[in-house]
């Protein structure tokens, strides 16, 4: 009977042992826990650690939460369309009930600047005394004159204009050669005088002579035919 009592006593501290170490193993799983904070100037950017998706920022911040005895993280990216991606090194791993500050700032993507068609780009300054004139290169419409000047885009590695042409209604053209062209950011200036038209002579038409009405003619003849039997008589 004092056997059967020992090995039931024996049983039971076999059992409450075991449930300890169960007790003691579960509360060991991944063990303490700690925190990372991300900090972040962007809301809505996403947050990997490892490549292991987190969450993503809310009012400037993200708590990552981790296990001290866990596998430790290398790094933290932040991304967000538009934004660079920061990626950082994790500097340490949080002990129980820590939390270690993490910070990102994530500046925006400067769009891509396509390349000028022609190459570099300056200007023709047109100088002029007559607002509303039309200036023209070789042929080619660019515009008129506005506060006695117009400004002319061209690239410096494109075809160069020879000619510039400057007209008015009521006023002589003006057409002048090209002689020089600008450099890259650089503006050459070109000048246009134009005078008004002279007015057309109008011809002063010859006097128109009167023609002898028939009447009269046949009165002259009869007084001369009077005249001349009044001779014969005498």
């Amino acid at each position: 009977m004092v056997h059967v009592s020992l090995s039931r006593a024996g049983i039971v501290c076999l059992l409450a042992l075991v449930s300890l170490s169960c007790a003691a193993s579960a509360a060991v799983i991944g063990g303490n826990q700690g925190w990372y904070k991300v900090n972040c100037n962007v809301d809505g950017a996403n947050v990997y650690f490892d490549n292991t998706y987190e969450g993503v920022i809310t009012a400037g911040v993200l708590n990552v939460p981790v296990y001290s005895t866990g596998t430790p993280f290398k790094t933290y990216t932040v991304s967000m369309p538009g934004y660079t991606t920061w990626e950082k090194p994790v500097p340490a791993v949080p002990g129980n009930g820590e939390t270690i500050q993490l910070y990102a700032t994530l500046n925006p993507v400067q769009p891509t600047v396509a390349p000028v068609i022609g190459g570099s780009q300056g200007w023709y300054q047109v100088n002029c005394n007559v607002n509303g004139a039309q200036v023209t290169f070789d042929n080619q419409v660019e515009g008129t004159i506005v506060n006695g000047v117009l400004t002319v885009p061209v690239y410096t590695t494109g075809t160069p204009f020879k000619t510039y042409t400057v007209s008015m209604p009521g006023y002589i053209s003006y057409t002048a050669p090209i002689t020089n062209f600008p450099a890259s950011g650089a503006t050459v200036q070109l000048y246009a005088t134009l005078n008004p038209q002279p007015p057309t002579a109008t011809p002063t038409p010859a006097p128109t002579k009167s023609p002898v009405g028939f009447e009269i003619v046949f009165g002259a003849l009869g007084i001369a035919g009077a005249c001349g039997i009044i001779i014969r008589r005498n």
